[in-house]
């Protein structure tokens, strides 16, 4: 039996960060899909299903610590693992990210490996 496809959505509103994550993550193996506001994430989430979503918190038209909070409220996408992306390195940013829905956080910049740990561990959580 085949393992099914694990796709990842990117919510990154920077241009040349998304650019640049997406590589890294294809290079890595994953199926990668973008989204660059909170709103658009939220669809595509719904639409696709992904495995992983990857989300910036400081996101145009809806920020990413809403559209966390709206995920966890919509029983087609609760259970979808949510990585907060943030520059915000402090302790209660990491709480305020666990407490709007976020599986897990990881700070800007990247650390890569890092982040593929935390991607790898919510897929094995989820399996």
């Amino acid at each position: 039996m085949t393992q099914p496809v694990q796709t990842i959505l990117l919510v990154e509103d920077n241009e040349a960060n998304r650019n640049m994550l997406v590589r890294r993550l294809e290079r890595a193996g994953h199926q990668v899909t973008t989204a660059a506001d909170g709103e658009t994430a939220l669809q595509i989430m719904r639409k696709q299903q992904p495995s992983v979503v990857l989300m910036d918190m400081n996101l145009p038209i809806m920020d990413g610590w809403t559209a966390c909070r709206e995920a966890r409220l919509d029983g087609l996408i609760r259970n979808i693992p949510i990585i907060a992306l943030t520059a915000h390195a402090m302790e209660e940013d990491k709480q305020r990210a666990l407490e709007a829905g976020c599986a897990e956080y990881a700070t800007k910049p990247v650390d890569f490996p890092d982040l593929l740990a935390k991607i790898a561990a919510q897929l094995d959580a989820s399996c």
